[in-house]
């Protein structure tokens, strides 16, 4: 004879939480979190046990010793004797310019390849479609290569430019030198109304808005903008006496002094990964214009608005429910394709924290987990703000 299980036995319990239907699934999700932490403790102890085995300790202590190497490219000032910290803000920081840069001229690239595609002239479309079949199916790394051998072949040499009025801007095969900005008395100001011109500009783009929906006429933002952003900073540099000036590259022995040196592997670095994903862009792009009903353009053209006024009122507003989404994978992406940084020499985040310091340290754990982090919060940052724009930009159903 069997004995029924006692109500009071975990058994009992367990068995009437897999049973019933209302507990069933909180106690499944439950058990699962207990075998991943689980899991993960297993493992954060067998690291310590193989560090120690090692004679290696957990800590970060090596963060505020010497760097002891040189950054060719930097935001912000360093020597080899900064500490492992100072370094790694230099990488992060000229990873965050390469993404930057690249995602808003990838963008621009991409909108563009992807309007042409469809474009009604036969030799325009086509040779669009050549750009994003090429550059979609060879991989980013060759193309950051292919990109910094032409520039350090096809573009000349500082020493080429002896005796020659370079103007302000000079493209040699060690980089680009731009123009630096000094600041005087009076630069905060100016500052200021240029701030303010800003602002003001985006306060009559949403009036312009509002009153284009209420009454279907518009305005000419274009003209109003430009004088907003333009005559009360001309009108205030002349009246502070031109506070902010600016110090040209000028050819010193066999290289250019002074003005903002844009190296060979940024410039590389940049306009590889523009190009690269600005094809799968001009795909999104093309993808959400075709999404939209062909009698929207229709009705935009029978009431009279012109192709491009049609692409900008009509259909592209549409297209970006369609457009946003992927575009988002695409910025992570180039962020992500950035750490390739290394192959022509630029000191990004994977170059300095990931890479010599992790080397002269010894402390790769530490260091991978910071880089892990570093990207991951880029990534999410990156992923929220698009989101927000996304949640904008979308059309709200009456």
């Amino acid at each position: 004879m069997t004995v029924a299980a006692s109500t009071e036995t975990p058994a009992f319990r367990i068995e009437m939480l897999w049973r019933d239907e209302r507990y069933r699934s909180g106690f499944i999700q439950a058990i699962t979190m207990m075998i991943l932490m689980l899991a993960v403790a297993w493992l954060v102890n067998n690291a310590v046990e193989n560090l120690a085995a090692l004679g290696k300790t957990f800590d970060f202590g090596f963060l505020w010793q010497p760097a002891n190497y040189d950054i060719n490219q930097r935001l912000i000032d360093y020597t080899s004797r900064s500490t492992n910290a100072r370094a790694a803000l230099v990488g992060i920081l000229n990873t965050l310019l390469i993404a930057a840069m690249g995602c808003v001229t990838a963008t621009v690239i991409g909108i563009l390849a992807g309007v042409a595609r469809l474009s009604k002239n036969w030799l325009v479309a086509k040779l669009m479609t050549l750009y994003v079949e090429t550059f979609r199916n060879i991989p980013v790394l060759i193309w950051i290569l292919l990109t910094a051998a032409i520039v350090n072949t096809a573009l000349p040499a500082p020493a080429t430019y002896r005796g020659l009025d370079t103007g302000p801007v000079v493209f040699t095969n060690r980089g680009i030198y731009i123009p630096t900005p000094n600041f005087g008395d009076g630069s905060l100001v100016l500052l200021i109304i240029f701030a303010l011109s800003v602002a003001a500009i985006l306060m009559v783009r949403a009036w312009a808005n509002r009153r284009q929906e209420a009454t279907g006429e518009q305005t000419p933002m274009l003209w109003i903008g430009l004088g907003l952003l333009v005559v009360p900073s001309l009108i205030g540099y002349i009246l502070l006496g031109a506070p902010i000036t600016l110090t040209y590259p000028e050819l010193k022995g066999f290289n250019f002094q002074g003005g903002i040196q844009l190296r060979d592997s940024l410039i590389a670095l940049w306009v590889a990964l523009s190009l690269y994903t600005g094809a799968f862009i001009a795909e999104i792009v093309r993808a959400g214009i075709l999404s939209v009903s062909h009698g929207q353009s229709e009705a935009a053209y029978a009431l009279g608005l012109r192709p491009n006024r049609a692409m900008n009122l009509v259909i592209l507003p549409q297209a970006l429910r369609v457009i946003v989404p992927p575009l988002i994978s695409q910025f992570l992406n180039l962020t992500k394709n950035s750490s390739l940084a290394i192959a022509v020499g630029y000191m990004d985040a994977t170059g300095t924290l990931g890479g010599i310091t992790l080397n002269q340290t010894g402390r790769e754990m530490e260091c991978i987990l910071l880089l892990m982090g570093f990207y991951l919060i880029v990534s999410l940052l990156i992923s929220a703000v698009m989101n927000l724009y996304n949640e904008r930009v979308r059309l709200v159903e009456r």
